[in-house]
């Protein structure tokens, strides 16, 4: 899966040493918000010394990041986990449609907004005004 967003916040990094293995192991998580109109928040994390610096995620950096979703148990809970794989850089700001404001607007005729939209007939032959229906 993927998504794109903004990072907002980059947690701090965790680590410590795996019981079976005794290797270290880091994990950083980050907050992305999308680009929607009613933007959504996300927390996923880069696992592995090598990825976190590879990724170099910064905060206010438009992303498309794609990731694994999973989920595990632990003491009879069940905990998601959001796994990003892939880090996209991308001008994903610069794409997107941009809202005309309301000064924009003021040299528009707004008849012509529906200009081609056909009118529909009027017909009064029985001499009424009565909608059809």
């Amino acid at each position: 899966m993927e998504i794109t967003g903004k990072i907002i916040l980059a947690l701090p990094e965790r680590g410590g040493v795996a019981q079976r293995t005794g290797n270290e192991w880091k994990v950083r998580p980050y907050v992305l918000e999308t680009l929607e109109q009613y933007p959504k928040k996300m927390v996923f994390e880069v696992f592995g010394v090598d990825r976190i610096a590879q990724f170099n995620i910064q905060v206010g950096e438009t992303l498309t990041v794609s990731f694994d979703i999973d989920a595990h148990e632990y003491q009879d809970r069940w905990f998601n986990s959001i796994r990003a794989w892939k880090v996209d850089r991308n001008t994903a700001e610069a794409n997107a449609p941009v809202q005309p404001s309301m000064a924009d607007n003021s040299s528009i005729n707004p008849a012509a907004q529906f200009s081609s939209v056909p009118e529909a007939p009027f017909s009064s032959a029985s001499g009424t005004d009565e909608l059809p229906f």
